[in-house]
């Protein structure tokens, strides 16, 4: 009992540190990541679909163009971060995709901006499964939910805090002789390229090399991770050898790249089409919203959905992840995201809308502590770059299919619909997951609080 105690104190104080020193950080490159992926989202109801004459099928397809660009770099970008460290890769993906979210302000036509949308994604490549393979390389498997939440708060409070300062720039309508969108555009690029530049010299590799940790902490967390990774691949060689084949060859991998699919297909949908709904709502309840009404309607859900996502994935740490944390959210938003459709007042479809964000916000960090439960080394820089990649073709899909539907149906009853569909797939298919890896067999937990296996 007296052993344990002072290790017990180490853990705390190292876990503290990384939670303070280095999260907040790495959420902060996300949050701008995010706000530029996005941003096309503000600027479409807002002048730029008027000055671009774009159909919603065009936008649709404007926005999901960024995420073919994203899948043709983002296994072999994940592959460069593992070989050459997240400090230089991450710093050098920040940089590139703030020069090219910089060129938006100058956008004249939509082939231009089919054009910087797929650059955006090829720049972009990597960032997001490199900084989720950078935290998981950070902290044992039993603190990675909890970790993996307050990095991915970054994600919801985007919209809370970016949708209101997109709609005050939009406001500053011919500040240095550009339409509002444009000047949106222009000040919110330069952010990435100063926060490439300060990761450059801020971000750590690994824990060993970590000077603001005591040497306890770094022996600690070195050896807790070494030991983990050598269980992972002692118990799941299979899976865990470190090559790119191994990880392609992983049906649990696949199954997981599909649940994804479907979270990010509803995430997208709303991301993208939202602040077009809202403008909608002017039209169909015969009402007038500002441009900084519109941004705060929209920033509504995403408040809650923090919330909830704090909660949940605190919830998730202290129990131990199950199945249900991710197939329950799953179910919620693939029944409310329809049942929108059918509220009578701008209130009452965005309180169901809030529900919807709540749910794919709460599952989300909670589902990106499973792959690198087996996963170690370069598998799993392949295999969680693979699951993202299913995401950004969701990505895809979501923005280019919803556009199309709309203009094809009228109106948004079929692609939100759809949306509901791919969530309710997504719980059936972890419910499926969890069911097989009962009949294989588990891995002993490396500590007592470790997290739980799926069940």
């Amino acid at each position: 009992m007296g052993a344990q105690a002072p290790s017990t104190a180490v853990e705390r104080t190292a876990i503290k540190k990384i939670s303070v020193r280095l999260v907040p950080f790495v959420a902060l490159m996300f949050f701008v990541n995010y706000l530029d992926r996005t941003a096309v989202s503000f600027a479409e109801p807002n002048g730029m679909g008027q000055d671009l004459a774009l159909t919603a099928a065009q936008f649709g397809f404007a926005s999901g163009i960024f995420f073919l660009g994203y899948i043709v770099l983002e296994v072999p970008s994940n592959m460069a971060l593992h070989r050459f460290g997240a400090r230089r890769w991450l710093a050098r993906i920040m940089v590139t995709w703030g020069i090219v979210s910089l060129l938006f302000t100058w956008v004249s036509s939509s082939g231009q901006l089919y054009t910087l949308r797929f650059l955006l994604g090829v720049a972009e490549a990597g960032f997001f499964p490199g900084a989720i393979l950078f935290l998981s390389q950070w902290v044992p498997s039993r603190h990675r939910t909890k970790i993996l939440g307050l990095f991915y708060l970054a994600q919801p409070l985007t919209t809370v805090f970016g949708a209101p300062l997109a709609g005050w720039l939009i406001g500053r309508h011919g500040l240095f002789g550009l339409e509002g969108w444009r000047v949106m555009f222009l000040f919110v690029s330069l952010p990435a390229i100063v926060l490439g530049v300060i990761a450059w010299f801020y971000l750590i590799d690994k824990p060993a090399d970590a000077k603001w940790l005591t040497p306890a902490e770094r022996d600690w967390l070195t050896s807790e991770l070494a030991a983990e990774n050598a269980q992972k691949t002692g118990h799941e060689g299979k899976h865990a050898k470190g090559d790119l084949k191994k990880a392609f060859g992983s049906g649990r991998v696949w199954t997981l790249a599909a649940v994804y699919f479907g979270f990010v297909y509803g995430l997208y949908a709303l991301a993208f089409f939202l602040p077009t709904i809202i403008n909608g709502f002017q039209d169909q309840y015969d009402t007038t919203f500002s441009v900084m009404d519109k941004a705060w309607i929209t920033a509504i859900p995403y408040l809650p959905a923090a919330v909830v996502l704090f909660f949940w994935t605190r919830h998730a740490t202290r129990h131990g992840t199950r199945t249900w944390h991710v197939a329950g959210p799953a179910v919620v938003g693939g029944v409310s995201i329809p049942l929108a459709l059918y509220m009578g007042s701008p209130t009452a479809t965005v309180a169901v809308i809030t529900v919807t964000a709540c749910a794919i916000f709460a599952a989300l960090p909670v589902f990106w502590s499973v792959p690198s439960r087996f996963l170690t080394g370069a598998a799993a820089a392949a295999g969680i770059a693979l699951i993202n990649t299913a995401g950004n073709v969701a990505g895809f899909a979501s923005s280019y299919i919803t556009g199309w539907l709309k203009d094809w149906s009228g109106a948004y009853y079929v692609p939100l619909y759809l949306v509901g569909f791919f969530m309710l797939l997504s719980a059936a298919l972890m419910i499926l997951l969890a069911a097989r890896s009962r009949t294989e067999e588990p891995a002993p937990a490396a500590h007592p609080q470790a997290e739980e296996a799926l069940r």
